[in-house]
């Protein structure tokens, strides 16, 4: 007994230096295909770069499910290294009627910890009942001479809060989209508007320390961004447009490659794009990004409900009579922290309920029945809201803890 204890130490340290001494960052690009009913995951190429703005901490497990996950895991000892949980842009076209008549392909782009000695990958996405839909598994050799070495440079940049070093601390991006060289002191502006914003919400402002913010002031040859329904393209750092999936106001960048090529060499986890547009619309992607208008009345409110959806997990609170997608269903529970189905709502905030600080209202999740909110009005419902309700706050204080706090 005493023997195998042993050696299972001794696996679990192996483990640990296979990612301990790294000092770099496994860019992984894949390609997520298919239609409403077919999904499919092909590895597209991988690159190095020196540095790693990632956690350090708790990298063995994520703190909710979403609706994909990546796992890095040692070859020889098959221990996990590395996991993150996601969602895409893909899953959400999926259920667009477009994703019915025709097949098509979203960018996808992932960050690893670099590992010493070879590993291996699995990223798997999942449908609406959480169930595995598609998955890919492939190796990770760091001697491989095809994984490309990148030598960043990095683009403009200031930072707004500087509470640490990259490694210690959860850092954030906000970048540039249709600012043109001219219009740069605007966008450290806008930027400086939207970090305020967001740590006048608690738990944000609470946890400030534990955040570095840079602006990244990316350059565009035409100011503002594409509107399609409008006829109008423009030439843009990150290609942005509205009318995604034909909807007016869903604006979002499907150059997820390029975007990353852009940012390479700044220190960064999580991404707010400011858009230079006065036009109301954005979007939120967990673990992706957030994009918002930078000059539309309602900026300051929607940039911390969209960094709501793409920090923390959280589902929109609001809901339409005529939603035409069912996204949840009552024998699965959502994976958000801050809407239920009831399938198991001990995982939620039943605890809140019983101790009164939250209730148990009908509509949530874009659908009127059947998914349950825990507040009559909520960051994550309206604009007009003050604040994050308390299960919210509750749940995005356990992200940060998870990125901030060792546990294994």
């Amino acid at each position: 007994m005493c023997r195998n204890l042993f050696c299972a130490f001794l696996l679990s340290v192996i483990c640990v230096v296979n990612l301990s001494a790294q000092s770099q960052t496994l860019r992984v690009d894949y390609i997520f295909s298919g239609t409403d009913k077919a999904s499919e995951i092909s590895l597209d190429e991988m690159s190095r770069f020196d540095g790693w703005a990632g956690r350090k901490v708790n990298l063995k497990g994520v703190p909710v499910r979403g609706n994909g996950q990546i796992l890095m895991t040692d070859a020889q000892s098959g221990d996990t290294l590395y996991r993150q949980a996601f969602s895409t842009l893909f899953q959400e076209w999926q259920t667009t009627e477009e994703a019915t008549k025709v097949r098509k392909s979203f960018e996808n782009v992932f960050l690893l910890p670099m590992p010493q000695t070879p590993a291996k990958v699995k990223v798997e996405i999942y449908d609406f009942y959480g169930n595995v839909c598609a998955s890919l598994r492939h190796d990770v050799d760091p001697k491989d001479i095809l994984i490309r070495k990148i030598v960043p440079v990095p683009a403009e940049h200031k930072y707004l809060l500087q509470s640490g070093l990259p490694e210690e601390k959860i850092d954030v991006a906000i970048v540039a989209e249709g600012y043109t060289k001219e219009e740069m002191d605007i966008f450290y502006a806008d930027a400086q508007k939207a970090m305020d914003a967001l740590f006048r919400h608690e738990p944000f402002g609470k946890y400030k320390d534990a955040f570095n913010i840079v602006a990244v002031a990316l350059e565009s040859e035409e100011s503002g961004v594409s509107v399609p329904g409008a006829g109008e393209w423009k030439n843009t750092a990150l290609k942005a447009h509205f009318n995604t999936f034909y909807m007016d106001r869903y604006l979002t960048t499907l150059r997820l490659k390029n975007m990353h090529d852009k940012l390479c060499g700044v220190p960064y986890e999580h991404i707010v794009i400011l858009a230079n547009t006065d036009t109301y619309g954005g979007g939120g992607i967990f673990n992706s990004y957030t994009l918002t208008t930078a000059h539309h009345p309602s900026f300051e409110p929607v940039v911390v409900h969209e960094f709501g959806h793409s920090f923390a997990g959280l589902a929109d609170e609001y809901y339409y009579d005529d939603m035409y997608v069912q996204y949840y269903y009552p024998h699965t529970e959502p994976w958000e922290q801050n809407i239920t189905t009831l399938k198991d709502f001990d995982s939620k905030w039943k605890d809140m309920l019983d101790a009164g600080q939250a209730q148990l209202l009908e509509g949530a999740g874009y659908q009127s029945k059947g998914v349950y909110r825990p507040a009559p009005d909520c960051r994550m419902h309206t604009n007009k809201a003050d604040c994050f309700c308390p299960v919210c706050q509750r749940a995005i204080s356990r992200i940060i803890e998870f990125y901030i706090s060792q546990k294994n």
